[in-house]
């Protein structure tokens, strides 16, 4: 191990926003630090995230901010707090990057734009002394080293072969499962089973989920959006969750923003009970006894869906999801047909492949983490970001705890190099 808290230095693995920030956090410390990333360039899926629009964070006060982690709450919190929306704000202001909250409440950078924003990120971190290796994807420990150096001693497979390195501390940030092309591939999952650190099983987080539709729905109506909608769902722990929104029907199911929102509910749903069965509302802004007026209402010689159009705007897909879940009787049975737009059941079979996926549940659950974010089966190798075993949805709160977790990381690395250094002095 180095003996200079001043010569240390410490591997990141991983070029995303977690592990970017680690590399900004130790490097303020004085510490060298070498990032590694198995693609050409760092921030492939920050980039692609921000082609829609780089939301950054969200505006929301900070309590239901944080109630966005669910069951991970207690543990994100603390790091969340550290480096809270505004601090994150404040460090993009710092870069020169401004930003607005848009109507939602989400916050983008001014420009809307990702790559102005990393340009900026990656000028400021190599004035800071940061270095980056691409195209090294990290294949495991160099089990020939001995001591506890070994837990530090790191193996890449390069373009010019396999290299491996010794560092005095590493920092794990190589995303999850989702959007392998860009990186996040779980390569990462067995290295870690070897050394006996625990890892929950990865599934899709933020995703689309299969409804298996007639081929007259997937060939007329796929990729129309579904709007305004709302979805109650009871979940495992069965209490009833209501959503309003947007929702988009593509061939093999449903996805968009409101979908997204409802991800983990209705995944584990389907874990338990093997399928999901949402209620969509088609007319959220109408009660049910106005629905209910509005189909039993004379229609003369006007068919019953002319009549739904006109009398309560239900036409086009929404017309055509309540033909394609309700049998003909059902439809022509008016009392039915009205419970239906307000609650028409929808079975969802299975989540779309975590490949689709937006992000990744699962990971390195926070139990076999000390507060630092340090491993602790492997003392000096710390984790962020994705791989660790959490969720949220979208709308900047993933960013904001990849940012967060990658800060504390970062920081408890410098700590834990410090602590060596005060035990070496005192030796």
């Amino acid at each position: 191990m180095s003996s200079s808290f001043d010569s240390a230095r410490v591997a990141v693995i991983g070029g995303g926003p977690a592990g970017l920030m680690a590399a900004e956090a130790l490097a303020s410390q004085g510490v060298q630090v070498d990032v590694y990333d198995a693609m050409p360039s760092v921030g492939r899926k920050f980039l692609m995230a921000g082609k829609g629009g780089m939301n950054i964070t969200h505006s929301e006060p900070l309590e239901p901010f944080l109630g966005r982690y669910g069951a991970r709450r207690e543990q994100l919190a603390p790091l969340v707090k550290v480096f809270d929306p505004d601090a994150l704000r404040a460090w993009l202001h710092g870069l020169g990057v401004e930003t607005f909250v848009g109507s939602s409440g989400r916050v983008f950078p001014a420009d809307m734009k990702a790559a102005p924003m990393l340009r900026a990120w990656l000028h400021r971190l190599r004035e800071a002394g940061v270095r980056f290796h691409m195209r090294h994807k990290w294949i495991g420990w160099d089990t020939a080293a001995d001591g506890d150096t070994a837990t530090h001693a790191l193996r890449f497979a390069t373009p010019g072969g396999e290299q491996a390195v010794t560092f005095d501390a590493v920092v794990f940030a190589l995303g999850g499962a989702s959007w392998p092309r860009l990186g996040s591939d779980a390569a990462w999952v067995p290295l870690m089973a070897s050394r006996d650190v625990p890892v929950a099983p990865l599934l899709p987080g933020n995703c689309g989920f299969d409804a298996d539709w007639s081929p007259y729905l997937r060939e007329r109506f796929a990729g129309q959006p579904v709007k305004p909608v709302a979805i109650a769902l009871t979940g495992v722990d069965n209490k009833v969750h209501n959503r309003q929104g947007e929702i988009l029907l593509t061939e093999t199911g449903l996805e968009g923003s409101l979908i997204y929102a409802l991800s983990a509910l209705i995944r584990d749903r389907i874990l338990a009970d093997g399928a999901a069965t949402i209620a969509l509302d088609l007319a959220p802004g109408l009660p049910l006894e106005r629905i209910i007026a509005e189909v039993i209402r004379p229609r003369g010689s006007r068919s019953m869906s002319t009549h739904l159009h006109g009398r309560i705007g239900i036409g086009g897909v929404k017309l055509a999801l309540l033909h394609e879940i309700l049998s003909k009787e059902a439809f022509a049975d008016v009392d039915r047909l009205a419970h239906a737009i307000k609650a028409l059941p929808v079975r969802l079979t299975r989540p779309r492949p975590i490949a689709e996926a937006i992000s990744t549940a699962g990971g390195i659950p926070f139990e076999a983490l000390d507060e630092r974010l340090m491993i602790e089966r492997l003392p000096g190798a710390f984790c962020a970001g994705e791989m660790l075993d959490w969720e949220a949805p979208t709308g900047g709160y993933l960013l904001t705890a990849c940012f967060a977790s990658g800060l504390a990381a970062g920081r408890g690395a410098a700590a834990y190099l410090a602590g060596l250094k005060a035990r070496s002095a005192s030796a």
